[in-house]
């Protein structure tokens, strides 16, 4: 009976001591921790909202005007025409659009042909880019350039500047 009146009153004092020791443990330990915790956080959210921020800064969000070969055929012959009038080449005729050979879904060509009224040849090239997302038109008038190049034509340009 010596024993266990001897582990009661021992595991008694130990569940008396165990909380308080416990408690002076936690609050050594968070002291220091819950500082660092939060700061360590708090720096956290920082780096990743200027991540954030450097990538929308950053990221180029090019998109093709025109997703589709007949979508490219008649935008390049309606932007084309209003380029050329708003340099002042005036047209005989509207445009004439067709597929450039080898064309693709990925690499998107087209050739517009027309005359001015002094009976000058005018030729406009239209080429999209599926992977990389890149468009680019050529105007040439009697065979020289009058756009190079160009990332935009008629309207399209005038409405981002």
């Amino acid at each position: 009976m010596k024993i266990s009146r001897m582990r009661a009153l021992v595991v008694g004092r130990m569940k008396a001591l165990i909380p308080g020791r416990v408690k002076a443990l936690f609050r050594g330990l968070f002291k220091g921790r819950a500082k660092a915790l939060v700061l360590g956080t708090v720096g956290i959210v920082v780096a990743v909202g200027a991540a954030g921020l450097a990538y929308l800064a950053f990221h180029d969000t090019k998109e093709l005007r025109y997703k589709s070969q007949n979508a490219l055929r008649t935008g390049v012959a309606r932007a084309g025409g209003e380029e050329l009038a708003h340099r002042g080449v005036s047209l005989k005729s509207t445009l004439t659009c067709a597929d450039s050979l080898g064309w693709t879904k990925r690499k998107m060509r087209v050739n517009c042909t027309s005359s001015t009224s002094d009976h000058q040849r005018v030729q406009i090239i239209g080429a999209g880019e599926g992977a990389t997302q890149d468009q680019y038109y050529t105007i040439l008038v009697n065979g020289r350039p009058l756009v190079q190049n160009a990332t935009c034509l008629g309207a399209d340009c005038r409405k981002k500047s």
